[in-house]
């Protein structure tokens, strides 16, 4: 007897178009195996722009990391999946809003509640705070979250602080002053079709439940516990910052203007000092307390992990 297809939910939200090509390479295998993949992109009302206009980028922070949910377009599912994938881009070391009012819609929880969930990222290179967002957030559903994949910029952090919002801000991405093109390499994307081959053999082997992971030992999800630590320092200024921005009034205010002025100029103090030191001294305390550092690293990067022993099997 034929197996019966399965049906896979792919639940995103892309700017750039840089995620969707990522999911693209993860859906292939799947639909050449006779997979029904359903594709749901989410779109808010109205849309954010992209490029981004300055003022807006910096004015959309306290909202996203607040995670209150701007209101989405009409989505339709077309039948209840046996797996869902979400995939996200990380904004201000949260979900994005379109992912964050999906997860909160009474809908959206019932589809979820019970069945196998999937995240991944597409981002700059720091992911962890993000990641556990979702991991509540996705708790809260009663989905049963069982990989993770995290997809970053290959480019030094220090010159992804220039390339990234330059591309954000102005939709250009190639290299400027010897730094690299923003975005992921064209050969990690591609490579991105090994966790949809990783999904055909769990299928067949009968683990594809959501009962454990089933995307380790492919590199899904690395940590640097030096980046982790300076998310987590900057993670909760964003909270303290955004609670003050928003008493200023609602998105777009005037009067939030100057409150934005006076948190960029704390950013940037904080990128080029905090930030900096912070790696440094994890730099230090790993060579000190090397196992325990990389204890906290392997911690956030389940459930999926970084061990890379299956990459042959699935290249």
């Amino acid at each position: 007897m034929e197996p019966v297809a399965r049906r896979v939910l792919i639940v995103e939200y892309s700017q750039t178009g840089q995620l969707s090509r990522v999911l693209d390479s993860v859906a292939a295998p799947l639909q050449a195996a006779g997979w029904v993949v359903e594709r749901l992109r989410l779109q808010t009302q109205p849309a954010y722009p992209f490029p981004w206009p300055f003022w807006t980028f910096l004015d959309t922070f306290p909202e996203t990391v607040a995670q209150q949910p701007p209101a989405l377009e009409e989505w339709v599912v077309e039948a209840e999946p046996d797996l869902v994938l979400i995939g996200y881009p990380v904004w201000f070391l949260s979900p994005p809003p379109p992912i964050t009012a999906f997860l909160q819609d009474p809908r959206a929880q019932a589809l979820l509640r019970g069945r196998p969930v999937l995240t991944l990222t597409a981002c700059r290179n720091m992911w962890t705070q993000a990641h556990l967002d979702m991991q509540a957030l996705l708790e809260a559903a009663g989905a049963r979250h069982c990989d993770h994949v995290a997809l970053t910029d290959p480019g030094p952090p220090m010159a992804t602080f220039i390339t990234t919002p330059r591309w954000m801000l102005t939709g250009r991405k190639g290299a400027l002053w010897g730094l690299p093109a923003a975005g992921l390499t064209q050969a990690q994307v591609d490579g991105a079709a090994r966790f949809g081959k990783a999904l055909l053999a769990a299928a067949a082997e009968g683990t594809l439940d959501g009962a454990r992971p089933v995307l380790s030992g492919l590199g899904a999800a690395v940590a640097d516990p030096g980046l982790a630590a300076s998310e987590k320092v900057a993670k909760r200024s964003f909270k303290i910052w955004g609670r003050l921005i928003r008493l200023g009034g609602r998105p777009g205010a005037w009067t939030r203007r100057p409150i934005l002025l006076v948190y960029l100029v704390f950013l940037l103090t904080l990128i080029v000092t905090v930030v900096p030191l912070s790696m440094l001294l994890r730099a230090v305390l790993a060579r000190l307390a090397a196992d325990r550092v990389q204890a906290k690293a392997r911690a956030l990067e389940l459930p999926s992990g970084s061990d890379t022993s299956r990459m042959e099997d699935f290249a």
